[in-house]
């Protein structure tokens, strides 16, 4: 089982609202997934990114790899060196 963390979308319709999801890779994006780890939401000035660090860190020990968004996410949040995204 292949895990990804990646972007969940909510929200209306033109207002969009992420959440940063733990999920299989084989689920659909807005479906089934294991842990929510954070969110992020777009609209606000700055964008507003929160991001539970510890639980990212556990996941990405254990072999949950980020999509190429939410690594840059993860890097502008401070959990994710750039020495460690491949």
């Amino acid at each position: 089982m292949a895990v990804k963390i990646r972007l969940a979308r909510f929200g209306a319709k033109k207002k969009p609202f992420y959440r940063l999801v733990v999920a299989d890779s084989s689920s659909p994006r807005d479906g089934r997934f294991i842990e929510r780890v954070g969110t992020y939401d777009p609209r606000k000035n700055p964008p507003e990114i929160h991001l539970k660090g510890d639980r990212i860190a556990e996941w990405i020990k254990k072999g949950a790899r980020p999509t190429e968004t939410v690594a840059q996410l993860l890097k502008k949040g401070g959990v994710l060196k750039a020495d460690l995204e491949t």
